[in-house]
């Protein structure tokens, strides 16, 4: 058995040499060929003016909140009304009492940024400690959808599936990259929407990365469904969807949001 085991040991070694004498070869014969047959010149990128500094719109994003206006949001509790937050400074203030808003446009594929402050004098602890949430597809009223959490995770212990950065009770975050509060957050989403047949099975099921604050904390996660608080996630058949934000129902202080943009891809 040592024999044969030598024999075959020898022979791979035979052919791995044959192959480092023969690779130049192969290697001339290639460069000998037309660098025009793996040229591609069309379809020509269209260009895309970037923003003149980190986290601003590029010249193609659709811009949801400027520091303006709520003119591209509407209530979810009545999607006929204005949303009802707050807006002042150029920043957009959570009104509990006004419930969620949802963009008056719908999306399906896309890559998001928005920006979030925790109150510097939040109170309260775990999940009562500046909770919100953009829910990357509103699917119906109240907190339906695909939830990325929104909440104090700097020095604030919840379940792990639920604090800032996570894919709400489905995906923990690889890290926490929170800040303390009283300081500017961000979210950069690339958003894949789910497919569905006709008989409303799943063709394709959601997809979602995320950078917090520039580091990266969901890496192309596949959703089981939509985000729930209590029971398992599971997909209903939808198409394009609004993108939400929650007025979370815990007593501690209101947080805001800047500076929201979208690509649809």
């Amino acid at each position: 058995m040592r024999f044969i085991a030598c024999r075959s040991q020898q022979r791979v070694f035979i052919i791995s040499i044959l192959g480092l004498l023969t690779a130049p070869t192969f290697l001339s014969a290639q460069q000998k060929g037309d660098p025009k047959l793996t040229e591609v010149y069309s379809p020509v990128p269209k260009i895309v003016t970037p923003g003149q500094s980190c986290g601003d719109a590029p010249s193609d994003a659709v811009v949801l909140f400027d520091g303006s206006n709520l003119n591209a949001w509407r209530s979810v509790n009545d999607t006929t009304a204005p949303a009802g937050w707050t807006v002042a400074d150029g920043i957009i203030t959570v009104k509990k009492s006004a419930g969620n808003i949802e963009t008056r446009q719908s999306f399906m594929d896309y890559q998001l940024h928005i920006e979030w402050r925790i109150p510097e004098n939040i109170t309260g602890e775990g999940q009562a400690r500046g909770n919100s949430g953009v829910f990357l597809a509103s699917i119906g009223s109240g907190d339906a959808g695909y939830e990325l959490q929104v909440l104090d995770s700097y020095n604030n212990t919840t379940y792990v599936n639920g604090q800032a950065g996570s894919i709400y009770k489905q995906s923990i975050p690889l890290v926490n990259a929170s800040r303390r509060p009283g300081q500017w957050q961000s979210y950069d989403v690339i958003w894949t929407a789910p497919r569905f047949n006709d008989d409303g099975s799943v063709k394709s099921p959601a997809r979602v990365t995320v950078l917090h604050n520039g580091v990266l904390v969901q890496n192309n996660f596949t959703l089981k469904g939509v985000t729930q608080y209590i029971g398992e996630p599971f997909y209903k058949k939808h198409g394009a969807s609004p993108i939400k934000l929650q007025a979370h129902g815990d007593k501690s202080e209101p947080i805001s949001f800047r500076n929201i943009w979208v690509r649809p891809l």
